[in-house]
């Protein structure tokens, strides 16, 4: 009996099977340097509706919620702004990048320019009080959506994000993932003094 012949094919596929977890590595490995040498922004996902028109938005308020006057908060209907450009956040109590910019929110809601309003997302009514109650009220107006409908109308991929109205109800700009100073200076207010004429 002889012994096998091994042909050249086998170990040519070994090698291959081998290598290719590596060459994957390396191809990911320099795509990952090359977004971070050109100052690639993983949270500027683009928007189909940038440039159009927003969705119809006609949300319940938050049960319970009292503006600083004592008054229940309104719900959101965007129509209902009065003419100016509005900063629509969408946010949940159990997201915890919404804490972190929380602190940004509490002061662009003082900015007479535009109206800060928030979609609460897929949350316990009892938790959104809670939040609000414990880290401010930014916001004129706060509708809920339990079911996220509203936020796929949007298209709304996580909370938190911020969409920039016009005072015609066109999205101008939106941001993905939680405002940062460096965004509201950079991008957000110099954008709405433009669409505020001022």
């Amino acid at each position: 009996m002889s012994d096998p012949v091994i042909t050249p094919a086998r170990p040519r596929r070994r090698l291959w099977l081998v290598a290719l977890p590596l060459v994957v590595f390396l191809a990911l490995a320099a795509l990952f340097f090359s977004r971070l040498e050109t100052g690639g922004d993983p949270s500027r996902i683009p928007s189909a509706l940038v440039g159009k028109k927003a969705p119809v938005v006609s949300l319940p308020p938050l049960e319970g919620l009292k503006g600083p006057d004592g008054a229940p908060l309104p719900g959101i209907d965007l129509a209902a702004l009065g003419g100016k450009p509005a900063l629509v956040n969408v946010w949940a109590s159990w997201c915890g990048p919404c804490r972190e910019e929380h602190p940004i929110l509490m002061q662009l809601g003082k900015d007479p320019r535009f109206s800060l309003v928030g979609i609460n997302y897929k949350d316990a009514p009892d938790n959104a009080r809670r939040f609000l109650g414990q880290f401010g009220l930014p916001y004129k107006a706060v509708g809920v959506d339990p079911k996220g409908r509203t936020a796929i109308e949007w298209g709304v991929y996580g909370v938190p994000e911020t969409f920039v109205v016009s005072k015609d109800g066109t999205i101008v700009h939106k941001f993905v993932g939680p405002l940062t100073p460096e965004a509201v200076s950079n991008t957000l207010l110099p954008l709405m003094a433009r669409l505020s004429g001022g």
